[in-house]
């Protein structure tokens, strides 16, 4: 009879065992499993694991990304990893198929997809995904190294790169190119990406580059150290033009000294650098992410120079596509009310 009952006892301690993995396994349950932590709401444990989709190597997502993922594993009981993507869209796609949890996307991007409109119109609107911080301001930059090029309307019949096809960065040429009343015909396009197009400038075969990104921006970073390098900027009118068509842009200024040999300022547009996640990430993980960052602003602004541009009221500027709870919950400690679903 005592056998029977330690190996019944012993039966019942490694069920326990094994349900208490289950729930708390090594990752995060996949994606859309609708099971386990990601999907509960549970606390986020020592081994939760988010992976971060963020944009080329040469961008600031790439860079920065890489900066909170690193201080958030390092500082809390999670792992973030940031991956190198083909940037807004593409990590939307990510987000969709379960490859990311956690991904940045350029704010008209965003309002794209969770509405099925331009470059979503085709696959339809992303419903699952939720804002999580708008962390800074991408210019919409310019760059070419022929000082002759001194407005938009300068661009027509030159090499110009707008982004890669269907990238946010052709939306943002297309919007510009059209407040001056030009279009992709007036142009010769190339479709790259910020490092193939900042060596397709140094190599003379481009006369210009669009660049959605905040500034400084890698790509041209190197790109001045090697040529000279200018900025294309925007007037008054055609800024208010633009606006009254797409008014998810905000007037920017990029001030002189921000590129090597950069002496003026550049009058611009920007859009907003967002953060979002998929609604089956947990809500404690979600708010140790936003909390580690935010709590540590000077720890970050150490490590990289947009972290100086981070802000709490910012952050939670976004209505266009409603907060992941975890978000909400850590503004709603700072006295701040954000939309959720």
């Amino acid at each position: 009879m005592k056998k029977l009952m330690s190996l019944f006892l012993a039966t019942l301690m490694m069920a326990s065992v094994l349900s208490g993995c289950g729930n708390n396994g090594g990752t995060t349950p996949p994606a859309g499993s609708g099971s386990g932590a990601a999907s509960s709401g549970a606390a986020a444990g020592a081994t939760d694991s988010l992976t971060f989709s963020t944009g080329g190597s040469q961008g600031t997502y790439y860079a920065f990304g890489g900066v909170l993922s690193q201080y958030v594993t390092s500082n809390t009981g999670m792992s973030v990893v940031a991956i190198e993507s083909g940037g807004s869209q593409n990590n939307i796609e990510n987000l969709q198929d379960g490859a990311a949890q956690l991904g940045f996307v350029q704010s008209d991007v965003m309002s794209y997809a969770y509405a099925g409109t331009n470059l979503f119109a085709e696959t339809g609107a992303v419903s699952d995904i939720s804002t999580v911080a708008n962390l800074y301001m991408e210019q919409v930059q310019i760059v070419t190294t022929n000082p002759d090029i001194k407005t938009v309307a300068d661009l027509k019949g030159k090499n110009v790169s707008i982004g890669a096809a269907g990238s946010g960065v052709f939306y943002n040429a297309m919007d510009l190119l059209g407040a001056y009343d030009l279009t992709e015909q007036d142009i010769n396009p190339t479709y790259q990406g910020f490092g193939d197009s900042a060596d397709a400038l140094q190599d003379g075969k481009l006369d210009a580059a669009f660049v959605v990104a905040g500034a400084p921006t890698t790509a041209i970073t190197s790109l001045a150290t090697a040529k000279s390098v200018y900025l294309v900027s925007l007037d008054d009118a055609h800024i208010a033009k633009l606006l009254e068509t797409s008014p998810y842009y905000t007037e920017y200024t990029i001030p002189a000294g921000t590129y090597e040999g950069l002496d003026v300022d550049t009058k611009t547009v920007a859009v907003g650098a967002v953060v979002v996640a998929r609604d089956d990430v947990s809500e404690q993980a979600i708010y140790e992410f936003v909390s580690t960052i935010f709590e540590n602003l000077d720890a970050i602004s150490a490590q990289h120079a947009k972290g100086t541009e981070l802000n709490v009221e910012f952050a939670a500027s976004v209505t266009s596509v409603p907060y992941h709870p975890g978000a909400a919950k850590y503004f709603a400690e700072k006295g701040i009310t954000v939309p959720t679903k």
